[in-house]
């Protein structure tokens, strides 16, 4: 149950922020909404602000009661319905003239093709800054990272190098090191930094090293022969390592490295889909790559588990994901209604007539997809949900 409502926490956070960026942008650019939703429907219940002249009021709506009235029958003026739905996977800001043909002066059709284009990308934008903003606070008080790179280390709490990967065959392996293992000695070399072990390795690539790492709480030591690897000549173990520590910032500084982080991540993550299609459309599949809400969820249970800041940094790459992932120009998604904006602007072809039908098959295309993902997901994890009804029952 606590996995749970963390991962409608983080969910509430990811979706608030991205449409919150659509209902500030259709706000500022003169455009009416309707309904500002978390979930999906049916809707729960809905609160709504009633304005006449100087008087203001509040009203609940209950249920899925039509709400897309501007003035009361008693003259009152309609504000936005802030509703919580049932489906708590999503969200959505509903404004007038995006689901009906409107070209009221307040309606979506009615804006200007430089408005539109904001008010779409607005919700991408706004997780780019979510995630920002994470980043920065968690340099603030100390993130976990990886710090191959910093020459200077001295400001660097718990640094550790710890091996992420066992190569098959290796002398790592054979030496019965596991990942997850920290080195704490490799011959007469203390603590060292990634780039002092290489370097070591690769010195004494002939002899035999003793090598300490700390596994949970125990020490171990084993005895290791390195190999010279052929397509370099040099001297390696067999382990795939990073270099890990917490850095903590000044707020000036810990801004600027948070904002450095995020485009980083973006880059990657955009290599990451291409990849990813690019393997689809040669039928290799999405195999371990893609995780549905379940898979999300447990994962987002297993980071709680580390700590406040892990999941501060785990939200912030779930947001830089979503906003990827929504600005790809796919139907039904932000970038796909982007790139038919375009296409009606610069038309030679009347896109506007396929547009509606290419969005909702990529609506069902997408809810396929979630349930194939899910599905899997059960499977991969059905030791979770094993224990979790062991703990009910």
């Amino acid at each position: 149950m606590t996995t749970f409502l963390i991962f409608i926490a983080v969910l509430a956070v990811l979706v608030l922020s991205h449409e919150f960026g659509h209902f500030i942008a259709a706000r500022k650019s003169g455009m009416r909404v309707y309904e500002f939703g978390f979930g999906f429907p049916p809707r729960a219940f809905g609160v709504q602000r009633l304005t006449k002249g100087k008087e203001k009021k509040w009203r609940w709506i209950f249920g899925n009661k039509e709400t897309v009235e501007e003035v009361t029958p008693d003259g009152w003026d309609v504000g936005t319905l802030y509703s919580f739905n049932w489906i708590p996977i999503g969200g959505f800001v509903r404004v007038k003239g995006e689901e009906k043909e409107n070209r009221d002066p307040d309606s979506f059709l009615a804006a200007k093709t430089w408005k539109k284009a904001i008010f779409i990308v607005a919700g991408v934008a706004c997780n780019i800054l979510l995630a920002a903003v994470l980043f920065s606070i968690g340099y603030m008080v100390g993130l976990p990272t990886m710090v191959d790179n910093m020459s200077d280390v001295s400001q660097v709490k718990d640094r550790k190098l710890t091996i992420m990967q066992i190569l098959p065959g290796r002398p790592a392996e054979l030496a019965g090191l596991k990942s997850d293992d920290v080195i704490v000695k490799i011959g007469d070399l203390e603590n060292p930094r990634l780039t002092e072990m290489q370097k070591y390795v690769d010195e004494h690539k002939t002899e035999e090293l003793n090598i300490t790492v700390l596994r949970g709480s125990e020490l171990v030591t084993q005895k290791i022969k390195p190999v010279t690897y052929e397509d370099t000549g040099k001297g390696g173990i067999g382990v795939g390592i990073a270099e890990l520590g917490t850095v903590q910032y000044p707020w000036y500084k810990a801004i600027w490295r948070g904002f450095i982080d995020t485009f980083g991540y973006l880059k990657e993550i955009f290599v990451a889909f291409y990849l990813l299609i690019v393997g689809l459309f040669a039928g290799k599949g999405a195999g371990e790559a893609v995780s549905g809400p379940i898979g999300i969820a447990v994962m987002t249970g297993q980071v709680a588990k580390m700590g406040m800041i892990y999941l501060l940094q785990f939200t912030a790459i779930l947001s830089l994901n979503l906003a990827v992932l929504n600005i790809l120009p796919i139907p039904a998604l932000d970038g796909g209604r982007l790139l038919f904006l375009v296409l009606n602007k610069f038309k030679k072809i009347n896109f506007a007539k396929y547009e509606q039908m290419a969005h909702a098959v990529g609506f069902i295309l997408l809810m396929l997809l979630v349930v194939v993902v899910t599905v899997r997901d059960i499977g991969n994890f059905r030791g979770v949900f094993l224990d979790f009804f062991k703990k009910i029952f």
